[in-house]
């Protein structure tokens, strides 16, 4: 199984293979369960102060908050994937 790792913001990294979900943090249940991730000590705050625009959800129960919006991580994750598709093809 290849790792493969996903840039979340300001050097950090997450390994996307763990990432269940990449959700925005406007709403009232994503919002408490980044509560409840911190009440756990399982909130990993990414953002270096800056304004929360995704919340990712992993499937080690951790959640970690990332200055960058969901569509770019997706992006990330998606263009990572293709390339690997490719270079397995050729």
């Amino acid at each position: 199984m290849e790792i493969k790792l996903i840039n979340v913001g300001f050097g950090n990294i997450v390994v996307a293979n763990r990432v269940l979900a990449i959700v925005s943090p406007e709403s009232a249940p994503i919002r408490r369960s980044v509560q409840e991730a911190k009440d756990r000590n399982q909130l990993i705050d990414a953002t270096y102060g800056r304004k929360t625009r995704a919340v990712l959800i992993l499937d080690t129960g951790h959640v970690v908050l990332s200055a960058i919006q969901p569509d770019t991580m997706a992006n990330r994750i998606g263009a990572r994937t293709a390339g690997h598709n490719e270079e397995a093809e050729a």
